[in-house]
């Protein structure tokens, strides 16, 4: 499924492997991954999540600080860096203090953790894709049927299907402006996946119409 994941121009190569994935998703923390609803349901999931994560993981990396100081809650350790890391790119200290929370490991401390350690990798990417931040849902309550769109989501266009996911993970770059590449791009993955686990895409894959989550409605 993942044709270029050890390709020799890849930074990544060797990095994301099966057992890490399956060690991760195996974690308790995320036992309702892959495993909530009917078996297209499960299979839709893991296409929706593999196909985020290759796109996630084909982009440049942004080597900035990201360190928010309005999260006093996450103090940033001196001399570290919270940049895009893992195969959803978490960044910033307020994603990383409660991701690490999630998992039992001190992100703040050592965010390198998440470029070093593949199972940490992974288990961070699902924390992110498992976890609601409002006024946010989950990725795993969208692609799983159980999101109602609230008055503000209907006025601002978000309706259920895949485009959703790509609004809470990237929306206020890619969605609201009509077709954009980077969101082509993860249709595509998408769609990929979903015809090699043989099962339908659903509706409303784009976020073309709709308002980012961080716009008032």
């Amino acid at each position: 499924m993942l044709k270029h994941r050890n390709d020799a121009a890849c930074q990544g190569k060797g990095f994301y492997t099966y057992e890490a994935f399956i060690a991760a998703a195996n974690a308790k923390e995320f036992g309702r991954f892959g495993t909530t609803g009917d078996d297209a349901t499960k299979k839709r999931e893991i296409a929706a999540f593999l196909a985020q994560t290759s796109h996630e993981t084909t982009e440049r990396k942004d080597l900035s600080d990201h360190c928010d100081t309005n999260y006093p809650q996450y103090p940033c350790a001196p001399g570290k860096k919270y940049y895009g890391r893992g195969p959803i790119q978490i960044s910033h200290n307020y994603n990383y203090g409660p991701a690490g929370k999630a998992i039992g490991r001190d992100l703040l401390a050592n965010p390198d953790l998440v470029a070093t350690d593949p199972t940490i990798s992974f288990k961070t990417a699902l924390w992110f894709w498992m976890t609601p931040q409002s006024p946010k849902p989950s990725s795993h309550d969208v692609i799983t049927g159980q999101w109602t769109p609230s008055p503000a989501d209907s006025a601002a266009g978000r309706v259920p299907g895949y485009g959703v996911i790509t609004n809470i993970i990237n929306g206020g770059e890619e969605c609201g402006k009509g077709s954009d590449p980077k969101q082509v791009d993860r249709i595509g993955f998408y769609k990929r996946y979903s015809d090699i686990m043989q099962v339908p895409y659903g509706n409303n894959l784009d976020c073309n119409n709709q308002r980012p989550f961080n716009k008032i409605a």
